[in-house]
Order: C-alpha cells, then structure tokens, then sequence
C-alpha cells in the first residue's frame, strides 16, 4: 500500500518508532489530508492574487532623518550605576 510506504518512510526521516496501528492511523489521516488538497485544486482562482498575508500589511517606519542625540550626561543621569562615562550591567556570561 503506498500510504503505509509513505507512512514508514516519512516516519524513518522524522526517527519516529511507529507501531503498526499508529502508521494505519497516520496513513488514513495522510490520506484525507491529500484528498482534501486534491479538492482544493479543483477550485477557480481565475483572477485571485497570489498573497503571502491574508491581510495587507504595510511597514509603519518614521522617515530616517538626522537629529541631535541626546548628551552623553542626561542619557546617564538615571543610570543605577556608572563607571567612566559607561553603564555598568551585571555580568551574565562567564
């Protein structure tokens, strides 16, 4: 039966141990999944647009414009420790 081969091979790729019962099962569900792709073929997309989302999606970004950066002192200033003009964070690589 080419489900149970699928079934088996597909299982082998994974390292899945399928006992019988379990690829009987999985090759019944392989089959009702083809058969539901195999319908979908059938439908007409005659003028569909091939999408990657259901939904437009547009990149909300603010123009990428030069401006003064905030001074080394107030970007500091509420820091809970500093040393050389540096802030200090504990270590979490060792």
């Amino acid at each position: 039966m080419a489900a149970d081969f699928d079934v088996k091979y597909t299982a082998h790729l994974a390292r899945l141990a399928l006992t019988p019962d379990e690829e009987k099962k999985l090759g019944a569900q392989l089959g009702h999944i083809i058969g539901y792709v195999e319908k979908l073929k059938q439908v007409d997309v005659t003028g569909v647009e091939p999408t990657a989302q259901a939904v437009p999606m547009v990149n909300v970004t603010r123009a990428d414009e030069v401006r003064t950066s905030l001074p080394h002192e107030a970007a500091l200033r509420n820091a809970p420790k500093k040393a050389g003009g540096l802030f200090v964070v504990p270590k979490i690589v060792e």
